[in-house]
């Protein structure tokens, strides 16, 4: 049986491109998770691999899809070469356990694959580190501006409660207490 294996990392993105892929490549069932690909504890890629039997084909949209790293990749190749099963990526057709060169390339392009992630990430990360040093501020915004700040700190002062200045800025009170602390003093 040919088995689809789809997965995409968050909730809002959409697993419709690989389901199309793996229906076109006549999958009779396909796996679909919503799991990042650094956790190998996967509910579904562990279903799946508990239920291949020998003459299975295994498919992937895109090896990424399957595995973050090589030796994860590997393992789980492994283990679908133990189940009797093979393996395939319909992006990456070098990537075809059916023979001994497409176990050879694929092993080399999986080490190449990670090596692009590493330097993905690097390049990331200065590119992170030079926007904080220009002042690039990350994270969610910030529930109230300076000027809101003070006019809250001023209306704390005057003794107003911290429940109605912060239905006043819309606010929860928590927010208050944790960005105006040094401001009332409290």
């Amino acid at each position: 049986m040919k088995i689809g294996y789809a997965r995409v990392s968050t909730g809002d993105q959409k697993l419709s491109l690989q389901l199309e892929a793996l229906k076109k490549a006549d999958c009779q069932r396909i796996y679909r998770e919503k799991a990042s690909g650094s956790y190998r504890d996967r509910p579904e890629l562990s279903r799946m691999l508990d239920q291949l039997r020998e003459g299975d084909v295994v498919t992937v949209w895109r090896l990424d899809r399957l595995a973050r790293s090589t030796r994860d990749l590997l393992e789980i190749v492994a283990a679908i070469g133990a189940a009797g099963a093979r393996f395939q990526s319909l992006s990456e057709p070098w990537a075809d356990t059916t023979t001994h060169a497409g176990r050879m390339i694929m092993t080399i392009f999986a080490g190449i694959a990670e090596f692009e992630r590493d330097l993905i990430r690097e390049r990331t990360g200065a590119g992170r580190r030079d926007a904080q040093r220009r002042g690039v501020r990350f994270g969610r915004p910030r529930k109230m501006n300076a000027e809101q700040r003070e006019l809250a700190g001023r209306l704390l002062k005057e003794g107003q409660s911290v429940r109605e200045v912060a239905r006043a800025f819309s606010v929860h009170p928590a927010t208050l207490y944790r960005i105006l602390a040094p401001v009332s003093g409290s």
